[in-house]
């Protein structure tokens, strides 16, 4: 391992490789902290000859790695071990170039999610995928992670954005997936890139779709006095057949965090659950038509209030709250679970429910923020991981929210993927047959295994697999 430490250190300089305690201690998690396990070492590339040369010299010795962008996951997906090496992308953050005519831009995967807007507003465009991390979010790490985000109802996930991919394959041979204006023709080898959550090799360029900025917004508030009405009010608001461009919702435990922080949004604390809503087009008689429809049907199942930010300052102020609502959740205890499930949203209610006495059961504090349109769950679970018991409780509620959604007709991941976490949980959606297309799909990437091992699809299905049932463990 030293020798190859050394041939990094050529290819990217002394400065950019980390193998001491404290500097690997920095990789040792992502956003999930329940897993901790420092790399073996961490090398930073500077640009795509480098990350070509990384991965060679890697594959030559046969050691793994794992690429990783600003550590922000939830799922513990960019987390080596001491075997592993990790492949840092933050210093590839070139937005390479826009195309305001055909609408796309071209960036490294280490541009963080938020800048990319920055740079296209001037321009009328926006980039439409908005993780709530997207102040610090790459992405690289959308790409690999399929991300959402509050305007995905409408707008769509990470893929549905991706045109061209630049990839160093797990072996260091560069391909490009896709074209600049899409892939017409032949299998759809972006769409199974993205989401791959590593396994497949490391996007080095990204080819983006922008869209117009809406020209007329609204953004509504509506509160309730009970979960289970909130969760009536979003089917009935999808059942009207007009789409919002995003319609999220905050439980009392939420709300009251966020309005005691510093991302304080006004949100009413005596509410039960709050609803957020928005409505964008073109037309500003359009968008005041729906939004005032929204707001009747919204009134019509239960809602005590619902409010109209006027201003594009009460927008962002509302949003805010938001999406900061997972670092203000950070100030009632030492350690947070974000988990992410999706359900039907005809059965929000009942699983919203069922998480309640899931939480009472477990004695655990969990606060809910999610996307409720698409019916994608973010159970928060609040603990001090430094307590045994604690840490046991948490452990075992999340895999009884987990099959509590399975039961409800849902699946175990609607964007932050399954990584390591949720590897336990694939027998409970997948038969044999369907995992071994896809430890198939991963070796014919990735042959020799050193891509993100351990993550996501085992690379040896377990026996049971084979024989046709649904093991509980996986061996990867």
């Amino acid at each position: 391992m030293s020798t190859v430490l050394d041939s990094l250190s050529g290819i990217v300089g002394e400065r950019w490789v980390r193998t001491a305690g404290p500097a690997l201690d920095t990789y040792a998690s992502d956003g999930l902290p329940t897993i901790n396990s420092p790399p073996r070492a961490v090398v930073i590339p500077g640009n795509r000859d480098e990350v070509i040369a990384v991965v060679r010299t890697l594959a030559a010795a046969n050691v793994p790695f794992v690429a990783r962008g600003a550590g922000t996951g939830l799922s513990g997906g960019a987390v080596g071990n001491d075997a592993s090496v990790v492949i840092a992308l933050t210093r590839l953050n070139r937005i390479i170039s826009v195309d305001t005519v055909n609408r796309r831009a071209t960036v490294e995967p280490g541009v963080v999610n938020a800048r990319l807007s920055d740079a296209t507003r001037p321009h009328g465009l926006h980039y439409a995928p908005d993780p709530s991390s997207q102040a610090a979010c790459t992405i690289g790490g959308n790409v690999a992670e399929n991300a959402g985000g509050p305007h995905c109802l409408k707008y769509g996930v990470t893929s549905n954005h991706i045109l061209e991919l630049e990839v160093v394959l797990p072996d260091g041979e560069l391909i490009t997936l896709g074209s600049p204006a899409g892939e017409p023709w032949g299998p759809d080898l972006v769409g199974l890139f993205v989401g791959s959550e590593g396994m497949f090799g490391i996007a080095t360029r990204i080819t983006v779709r922008l869209l117009p900025i809406p020209g007329s917004i609204r953004t509504l508030l509506a509160d309730f006095s009970s979960v289970r009405q909130a969760g009536e009010a979003v089917s009935a608001v999808i059942a009207s057949g007009i789409m919002p461009a995003a319609l999220e919702m905050m439980d009392q435990s939420c709300v009251q965090v966020v309005e005691a922080s510093i991302y304080a949004a006004g949100y009413p604390t005596d509410a039960a659950a709050v609803l957020l809503a928005e409505f964008d087009g073109e037309s500003e008689a359009a968008v005041d038509a729906e939004s005032a429809q929204i707001a009747q049907i919204l009134q019509a199942n239960g809602a005590r209030s619902v409010r109209t930010a006027t201003t594009a300052a009460d927008r962002a102020r509302l949003w805010q709250g938001r999406k900061k609502a997972f670092g203000a959740l950070g100030r009632i205890s030492p350690d947070l679970v974000v988990q992410d499930a999706v359900v039907p949203r005809s059965a929000l209610p009942d699983v919203l429910d069922e998480i309640a006495a899931i939480a009472k059961r477990y004695r655990i504090r969990v606060s809910n923020v999610f996307h409720a349109g698409d019916g994608n769950l973010h159970p928060n679970l609040s603990f001090d991981g430094r307590n045994a018991d604690e840490r046991r409780r948490v452990e075992e509620a999340a895999g009884a929210i987990m099959e509590a959604c399975i039961a409800a007709g849902g699946t175990i991941t609607g964007e932050h993927g399954v990584g390591s976490d949720k590897l336990r949980y694939m027998p409970l959606i997948f038969d044999a047959e369907t995992l071994t297309v896809m430890r198939d799909t991963r070796l014919a990437w990735d042959p020799a295994g050193l891509a993100n091992p351990g993550k996501v699809v085992p690379i040896h299905a377990c026996r049971e697999w084979h024989a046709g049932g649904r093991a509980r463990k996986a061996v990867a």
